[in-house]
This record gives structure tokens, C-alpha cells and sequence, in this order.
């Protein structure tokens, strides 16, 4: 009996990474087509105002950008990131650094 419950949970062990290594068991990330980043990019470089800061310590892209239009921010922080990076191309939020100047979406109006 111990040898059919082991030879099966064997069966089963290697069922479970046969699965796991082909179809993978994380969901798969959608990818956008090439012309709907483009474009998207270039909609946000027309509609977004912006302004120049340098980056004091203990400052975040969210406190700068607060810090600016004097009110909470009006956008969700998805697109503020979004608009961050359009702004300045190839750097994330994360990366910023102390008494750097960079571009900020200025969200006053």
C-alpha cells in the first residue's frame, strides 16, 4: 500500500512540474502594440504642462508635484508615473536623485 500511495504522489509530483515548467503558473503580461505606445506617448506629451525642480532630501515625486499646485494630488499615482516618465524619457520615479532638476508635471491648472 506505502509503495502505490508514493508511486502516485511521485506521478502527481511530476505532473505538477511538467505543468509549472510549460504553461507557467504566473499570468502572462498583456504587451501593447508598438503604435498604441507611440501614440499614447505623444498624447501625453501635448496635454501635460510641466515644471522644472530640484530634488531636495527627502522629497518624492509626489510630495514635489503636492508641493507645486499647493493642493492634493488630482491624478491617480499611476498617472502621474506615467506622465513623469514621458517627461523625462528613460528614468523612473525611483531613480531620481538629491540635487538633480528635472521635469515635473505640473497639474495646477
Amino acid at each position: 500500500m506505502k509503495r502505490i500511495c508514493l508511486f502516485l504522489f511521485g506521478l502527481l509530483t511530476i505532473y505538477v512540474i511538467y505543468i509549472d515548467l510549460t504553461a507557467g503558473t504566473l499570468p502572462k503580461e498583456e504587451t501593447q502594440k508598438p503604435e498604441q505606445t507611440v501614440a499614447t506617448m505623444t498624447n501625453i506629451n501635448n496635454s501635460v504642462d510641466s515644471f522644472e525642480a530640484e530634488v531636495e532630501p527627502g522629497e518624492t515625486l509626489i510630495s514635489i508635484v503636492e508641493s507645486h499646485i499647493k493642493k492634493p494630488l488630482p491624478v491617480s499615482i499611476d498617472e502621474l508615473i506615467e506622465d513623469f516618465q514621458s517627461l523625462n524619457p528613460g528614468l523612473s520615479p525611483e531613480k531620481i536623485q538629491i540635487g538633480s532638476t528635472y521635469e515635473f508635471p505640473d497639474y495646477s491648472k
